[in-house]
């Protein structure tokens, strides 16, 4: 796992922070001054909740406490380049080109789902294309995180530890048995829609109104 993902994860993380670095942009990419309501806090909160359910603890146990600093190490590379291309960089160069918030929400979202189309022509086959749609769906909410919390630090953490969760839940013994808790954070999409989609007009704070609303709206 330390050369099959530590290494590869580690340079691309490299990578992205060293355009960041040519560009100049450390303070917009890893700050946030575009606050929304306090409300917004229940999103990272119900992920939370997700990803320490999510958890197979006990398959982790079997692994031993140097996979899980191993695993826990890439995920969190794969949190925070991630979140420093999209929620970063991408973000910075849609408000940079006078995109509206909430055009700044929906083509960040987007795009980060569109780049795992990629997985079509992998193991993914047609399955690429919903995996897609959900990817785009965490897009929104970890857009969200950056902006309630004030920077992109709290989305990239939670970014990692949520694939940590996936991951152990999942992938990391050969005869593995069914963890229920592996479905929490499958469930914690909808619920995080939902939320979203009855409380999509009061995202933004009403001392904001003059900015585009953040939620994505048809």
């Amino acid at each position: 796992m330390f050369f099959t993902m530590v290494i590869p994860l580690g340079i691309a993380l490299v990578f992205t922070y060293g355009v960041v670095a040519a560009l100049g942009w450390w303070r917009p990419v890893l700050k946030d001054d575009r606050p929304v309501s306090r409300w917004v806090w229940a999103v990272p909160a119900i992920l939370l909740v997700a990803i320490l359910v999510g958890i197979d603890y006990s398959a982790l146990s079997e692994k031993g406490w140097l996979f899980v600093v191993v695993l826990l190490v890439a995920t969190q590379f794969v949190g925070w380049g991630e979140e420093g291309m999209f929620r970063g960089i991408g973000v910075t160069v849609l408000r940079r080109h006078g995109l509206r918030e909430g055009q700044v929400a929906l083509w960040s979202s987007i795009i980060f789902g569109a780049v795992h189309l990629s997985n079509v022509f992998g193991h993914g086959g047609a399955s690429a294309i919903p995996q897609a749609v959900v990817v785009s769906l965490a897009g929104y909410f970890f857009y969200l995180i950056r902006r309630v919390s004030g920077s992109n630090a709290l989305n990239s953490v939670m970014h990692g530890l949520f694939d940590f969760a996936l991951l152990s839940g999942a992938g990391i013994l050969l005869d593995q048995a069914f963890h229920p808790g592996t479905l929490a954070p499958i469930l914690a999409y909808p619920v995080i829609a939902i939320l979203l989609l009855v409380k999509r007009r009061d995202v933004e704070r009403s001392g904001h109104a003059g900015a585009a609303p953040a939620a994505v709206q048809s």
